[in-house]
């Protein structure tokens, strides 16, 4: 059965429900304000109007990350206008970056992969939103390509190493900067960080890095240590995969298997534990003294758990969706166990975790009350750092598996967090995630109103960002580099759950996954069309189930509702709510319309889609039926061209695995 076989009616609406009102107001506020954003803070070519000059190696990401979720906001439904901007910018912001002599051949000189995987999600969602555009597609085999090709210096094959902490198109970059100097310690935001690395002769507090001879010693012990692999380097599987996604290239496959085996093998013989580092012989511990931790944005320094946990279950993923084998998974799993067996019951306000603030914020007066904290960092005295574990990680490792060994532990993180009153709490953060905890409540039942409630909330958090902008008078040539992060109105985690039924994309250097995918089936483009809100009410390992309404009273429209192609996973069986009887709207001369019993219809079919029809006022319930990575995984984006010759008989491959 193909996917013109497969079309069901919905059905009429005695009431428009008000989560469907919500998420069509928050939709046209988004698109008001992106356009806002971009007649503010960008110019005609795209670039941000700002005068990139740079001093070092950071601040590429900076100028990326204000629009990493706009392609994901056209995925979703947003106008094709969104789309063609978010290319200009990405085009006229690499210009920028290029002519300041940051990139070369539109791609990073070199850095490390925390800040190149935040770079990255702007790209990887352009890939994600348009595969059939072939600029892009060549741009994706060409950085791919960096790290798979030998000759182009960043990989070692033979120690399956990468060879610098700071690497990119110029190969692995010598040291952390292309002179020493002194280390900053005047700084008072890096004092919470503690000591950049340890062992140093002569430096054992913060205080001894003050003397300007210690902090030359402490810049010079850096550059000497900053060679060889390091654990956030697994993001770079990304990179490979985002190329993988469009024609299965073994090449890149085998790559990132390869890659990510050494460093589990390393985790193995660690203990389980993945260590941070790695000389370029291949030893760990090579570069610390023998210690397996201590390597930059490791374990020790300077933010550990954040960092080293979402390298290794970002590369988990990706040799996941290459392989289709999700023991990949547990090098992440046990980082995230490892914490939890020194975890203890204490509130936030009571501990001196060095990114305490960003909790604070978030909790409000709950950070007073008693919360299950895991250590974030590792270092010579053991175990320190005590915080709330993020809860993106231990959601992604069950989104993805929907086991149950991973749903416990996300439970128990999850059950960790401090009780509140008030679940869906009035924040966004740059990474603008946050709000699992109440979103895994509402798949579970226990929240049923979380999608009111939520996207009340994301409607005003646009409000305030359009707010900012419009009372800033700023001279965009003085402003932190970091201000048009904290001002993009394009507001996309509740729709990204509401509408996908995925948690927001893990932040340094995640792919952008979907578990139920839509087209427009009038416009053959990706997305709800206008007028229609989705809501993905239960997110199982064989079942996506989605309400749909069409909240216009006058125009109908058609969507087709498909298995995330990101995932693979295939249509085996649809389940839907039917009304035979029915007679909408009736006479004039009714209090209301005569309805007729609902009765729900299954069936068995193996197709892409299944297309609902939708008249005015209309809704749907369905519920797929999937088989588990029965097709070859791929970009999302719908293309005109776009078939199912690499899709695998689902049927079959269910009888198979039974």
């Amino acid at each position: 059965m193909t996917m013109a076989d497969i079309t069901i009616r919905g059905l009429p609406l005695d009431s428009v429900p008000a989560w469907a009102v919500l998420e069509r107001r928050l939709f046209a506020d988004i698109e008001e304000a992106w356009r806002l954003f971009s007649r503010r803070y960008t110019g005609d070519d795209g670039g941000i109007l700002f005068p990139a000059v740079f001093t070092d190696r950071d601040g590429v990401d900076d100028l990326y990350e204000p629009f990493f979720n706009w392609p994901a906001f056209y995925l979703l439904g947003g106008s094709d206008d969104v789309l063609a901007a978010a290319k200009r910018h990405w085009e006229g912001v690499t210009a920028q970056l290029e002519a300041a002599g940051m990139l070369t051949d539109e791609y990073e000189n070199g850095y490390d992969w925390f800040h190149q995987g935040e770079s990255l999600l702007f790209f990887y969602g352009l890939c994600a939103a348009d595969p059939s555009d072939e600029a892009f597609a060549r741009r994706a085999r060409r950085f791919a390509e960096l790290y798979t090709d030998p000759a182009r210096g960043n990989y070692d094959p033979e120690h399956r190493i990468i060879r610098a902490p700071h690497n990119g198109a110029l190969g692995p970059r010598p040291g952390l900067g292309d002179t020493v100097e002194p280390y900053p310690a005047a700084p008072v935001e890096m004092e919470r960080y503690g000591l950049p690395l340890e062992g140093v002769p002569g430096i054992t507090t913060w205080a001894d890095v003050l003397d300007p001879a210690n902090a030359l010693a402490m810049a010079e012990a850096m550059q000497q240590a900053a060679e060889g692999d390091v654990v956030v380097n697994l993001a770079a599987t990304s990179l490979v995969a985002n190329r993988w996604l469009y024609d299965g290239d073994p090449v890149a496959a085998d790559w990132i298997t390869a890659y990510v085996s050494a460093w589990s093998e390393r985790a193995e013989a660690n203990g389980g534990l993945v260590p941070d580092s790695v000389a370029l012989d291949g030893t760990v511990g090579g570069l610390h003294g023998g210690r397996w931790y201590g390597g930059h944005y490791g374990w020790t320094w300077p933010h550990g758990l954040p960092s080293v946990g979402m390298a290794t279950i970002v590369s988990g993923l990706n040799a996941a969706l290459v392989t289709g084998d999700d023991r990949y998974l547990d090098m992440g799993r046990r980082v995230l166990d490892a914490v939890l067996e020194q975890a203890i019951v204490a509130p936030v306000t009571e501990t001196t975790y060095s990114l305490r603030g960003g909790w604070l914020a978030r909790l409000g007066a709950d950070a007073a009350r008693p919360a299950l904290l895991v250590p974030h960092r590792f270092g010579a005295a053991g175990w320190f750092d005590f915080a709330p574990m993020p809860l993106e990680l231990p959601t992604w490792l069950w989104w993805w598996s929907r086991s149950e060994a991973d749903r416990a532990r996300l439970q128990r993180v999850r059950d960790g967090l401090p009780a509140t009153t008030e679940p869906v709490k009035a924040f966004r953060d740059k990474a603008e995630a946050g709000h699992e905890a109440p979103w895994l409540d509402f798949l579970d039942g226990r929240l049923p109103d979380y999608p009111e409630r939520a996207l009340e909330m994301a409607l005003g958090q646009v409000a305030r960002r359009i707010a900012l902008i419009l009372a800033d008078d700023s001279d965009p040539a003085t402003v932190h580099l970091h201000f048009w992060q904290r001002v993009n109105p394009v507001v996309t985690e509740i729709l990204t759950q509401l509408v996908s039924g995925a948690p927001q994309v893990l932040y340094n250097g995640g792919l952008p996954f979907a578990a139920v995918d839509y087209e427009d089936a009038e416009r053959r483009r990706p997305g709800l069309p206008p007028d229609v809100a989705a809501l993905v009410t239960a997110v199982e390992r064989d079942r996506v189930a989605v309400e749909l309404v069409n909240t216009s009273p006058i125009h109908s429209r058609r969507i087709v509702v498909r298995p995330s192609r990101s995932r693979g996973d295939a249509l085996v069986g649809l389940r839907y709510e039917t009304e035979p009887g029915a007679v909408f709207p009736g006479a004039s001369t009714a209090y209301a319309a005569t309805r007729a019993a609902r009765r729900t219809e299954s069936l068995e079919v193996a197709g892409d889609g299944v297309e609902v029809d939708l008249p005015p006022a209309h809704h749907a319930r369905i519920e797929l039926v999937l088989a588990v990575g029965a097709a070859r995984p791929r970009h999302r984006g719908t293309s005109p061209d776009s078939d199912q010759n690499d899709t695998i008989d689902p049927v079959e491959q269910m009888k198979e695995r039974a």
